[in-house]
C-alpha cells in the first residue's frame, strides 16, 4: 500500500511537471473600469483545440466560454466596482499565443471635472472634483517664466462623487496661477481651470552681481533656473544663493521669482 502511494505521488508529480512545461500565461494587471476584455484565440500548432486553456480573474476561474476563435472576459459575475484592483491571467499552450485586443481597458482614463479650485491665504491650493473613474495622479502646475512648470503631485482617489485635494504651493511676487492635470494611457492631458492668487506679501526679488565670479545672491529665497547659451539647463533649485564656481565662462540666462534675466560668468 505504501509503495502504491509513492508511485501515485510520482505519477501526479510527473503530470504536473508536464503541464508546467506545456503551458504558460499572460498576466494583465490594473483596475476595473467597467469594460470587458476581448481575446483572439488561435488553434494550437497541432491544429487540435484552441490555444487558451483557462482564464482567472483575481485568482478565480472564469465561466466564460473560451473554446472559440475569439471570446470575451466578462467581469459581471465578480461584483467589481470601478477602481477595484484587477489581475487577469490567461493560461495558454506554449506552442501558440492568444492576443488581447484591448488591454488598455484596465488602465484608468482621466474623466475628472473641476468643481472648484483656489489658493488660500495659507498658500495651499485647494481643488474639488467629481466624476473620477480610476486612480490617476494629479500633477500640480504653476505658471512661471512664461510657461507651466511642475510644482508637485497628489494621488487621485479615483472614484465617483465629490473629492477634495490640497497641495502646499510656493508663490512668487505679483500674480500667481496654478492648475492641476492628469495624463492617462492616451497620453493626452486633462486639465483643470486655473486658480489665480495675488501675493501682496512677497516682494520682487533682485539678484547681484551681473558679472559673476563665484556666486549669485538673491534679495530673498526664490525658485530659479539657469540656462547656457545653447538653451541647456545647467542649474535649478530654491534658495537665496547660487554657487557658480563650476560654470564655464560665458553668457547665461536666469529665471527667478517671476522674471527672466541674464548674467555673465567671468
Amino acid at each position: 500500500m505504501k509503495k502504491l502511494s509513492v508511485v501515485l505521488l510520482m505519477v501526479l508529480g510527473s503530470i504536473a511537471s508536464v503541464n508546467a512545461q506545456t503551458e504558460t500565461s499572460i498576466i494583465l494587471q490594473g483596475h476595473f473600469q467597467g469594460r470587458s476584455i476581448y481575446v483572439q484565440n488561435p488553434f494550437g500548432s497541432s491544429g487540435v483545440g484552441f490555444c487558451v486553456t483557462k482564464v482567472t480573474v483575481n485568482g478565480d476561474v472564469t465561466t466564460d466560454e473560451i473554446a472559440s476563435s475569439a471570446f470575451e472576459i466578462d467581469f459581471a459575475n465578480f461584483q467589481l466596482k470601478v477602481g477595484d484592483p484587477l489581475e487577469v491571467e490567461i493560461f495558454h499552450k506554449l506552442d501558440c499565443s492568444p492576443k488581447v485586443i484591448n488591454p488598455q481597458v484596465l488602465e484608468p482614463k482621466s474623466t475628472f471635472q473641476t468643481i472648484s479650485i483656489n489658493v488660500g491665504d495659507d498658500q495651499v491650493l485647494n481643488w474639488k472634483t467629481s466624476k473620477e473613474k480610476g486612480k490617476l495622479t494629479y500633477i500640480v502646475e504653476q505658471y512661471r517664466w512664461n510657461k507651466w512648470i511642475k510644482a508637485g503631485e497628489v494621488e487621485g482617489v479615483g472614484t465617483d462623487g465629490e473629492q477634495e485635494y490640497k497641495f502646499k504651493v510656493t508663490t512668487h511676487s505679483g500674480e500667481n496661477k496654478f492648475r492641476v492635470k492628469q495624463v492617462d494611457y492616451t497620453g493626452r492631458p486633462r486639465m483643470s481651470t486655473a486658480a489665480t492668487y495675488i501675493d501682496t506679501e512677497v516682494k520682487e526679488v533682485e539678484f547681484y552681481p551681473k558679472k559673476v565670479k563665484k556666486e549669485i545672491t538673491f534679495t530673498q529665497k526664490t525658485k530659479y533656473e539657469i540656462f547656457d547659451s545653447f538653451g541647456n539647463i545647467v542649474k535649478k533649485g530654491f534658495g537665496d544663493k547660487i554657487d557658480c564656481v563650476t560654470l564655464k565662462k560665458g553668457l547665461y540666462y536666469l529665471n527667478y521669482d517671476n522674471t527672466n534675466d541674464e548674467f555673465s560668468k567671468n
